[in-house]
């Protein structure tokens, strides 16, 4: 059981189309995963599209990519390694089968929430808090990631995958996606991200709150409006392409510069101008001293693109 009644197919065998170059190297895009999780995963799939991109594919499709126990400990280690892995310069999020993700798998999680241990109410609320706040860097951890994660979103986006997305630096989706806070349908307020960041991304107060309290469906359209996704896709096999395109562009440049400006655009969302501003001075003023500065500046004389430098790994 998952949030949502959905119909759902095992996709078999995969689609490919050719991209746009990279450094200089052309790549492919995956459509879905012929071979299922990728050990010692169980519910994600890992692939390199290029030698400095990642792509991270939400793999249930048997069951609508509902997050069972296994996924939230799964993304944790995924995210925490990438964000170690010099190799790795961007991250691409996307879902295996018919649709992006159905929310949590509530029949594999209702032990873990619904039949808390302890004692007494005070023991079994520390009890919870825990794992509340387990359950929530889940999805904090693809924001601490200092990769920029390109998702890529296509049918159904329920639930807890709206708190996913909101952590992700840039949000893509098919004209046939759409989403919803379905938490208070299910007796609860959201605890795992979408309270949090959904009004700092969508910036229409009253908007989040007519879809967290109603639990009403946002289409793609709404969402492209909203600020929700950036751009809207004819279908998945385009919108994988536009995915690794922007993930190709943030790839192509230099780590220094696009890992330090996710972490300021973060830094600067959650204070005021004036701490943002003292943050990113401080910042800089070791940043600056980097072979990078010069590459690129060099790039821009020679009015090329910065993917035609090579930037030492970070």
């Amino acid at each position: 059981v998952s949030y949502g009644d959905f119909s759902s197919r095992k996709i078999r065998g995969s689609k490919t189309r050719t991209a746009d170059q990279v450094q200089g190297v052309s790549f492919r895009v995956t459509m879905s995963s012929s071979g299922g999780a990728t050990p010692p995963y169980t519910t994600l799939a890992i692939s390199r599209p290029t030698e400095s991109i990642t792509h991270v594919e939400l793999h249930r499709p048997e069951k609508r990519n509902a997050m069972n126990s296994a996924f939230w400990s799964e993304m944790v280690t995924c995210f925490n390694e990438l964000s170690e892995d010099p190799e790795c310069r961007a991250v691409v999020v996307s879902g295996a089968g018919k649709l992006f993700t159905a929310g949590i798998d509530l029949m594999d999680m209702m032990n873990n929430v619904l039949q808390p241990e302890g004692d007494d109410t005070a023991r079994i609320s520390w009890g919870l808090k825990k794992k509340i706040r387990k359950f929530q860097e889940t999805f904090s951890v693809i924001e601490k990631c200092p990769k920029p994660v390109v998702v890529a979103i296509h049918g159904a986006c329920v639930g807890a995958g709206v708190d996913m997305i909101t952590a992700c630096d840039i949000r893509l989706c098919t004209q046939d996606a759409w989403f919803q806070v379905k938490e208070v349908d299910i007796g609860l307020a959201a605890d795992v991200g979408t309270l949090q960041r959904l009004p700092k991304v969508i910036g229409s107060q009253s908007l989040v709150n007519e879809l967290a309290l109603t639990a009403r469906k946002m289409y793609a359209d709404e969402a492209k409006s909203s600020g929700l996704v950036s751009r809207v896709f004819a279908d998945k096999e385009a919108m994988m392409a536009g995915a690794l395109e922007i993930a190709g562009e943030i790839a192509g440049r230099s780590p220094v510069a696009v890992q330090g400006t996710k972490i300021n655009l973060i830094y600067a969302r959650n204070h005021s101008v004036a701490d943002g501003l003292d943050y990113i001075a401080t910042w800089n003023m070791s940043m600056l001293q980097t072979e990078d500065l010069m590459k690129s500046a060099q790039a821009a004389l020679e009015k090329k693109s910065p993917k035609t430098k090579t930037y030492s790994k970070l």
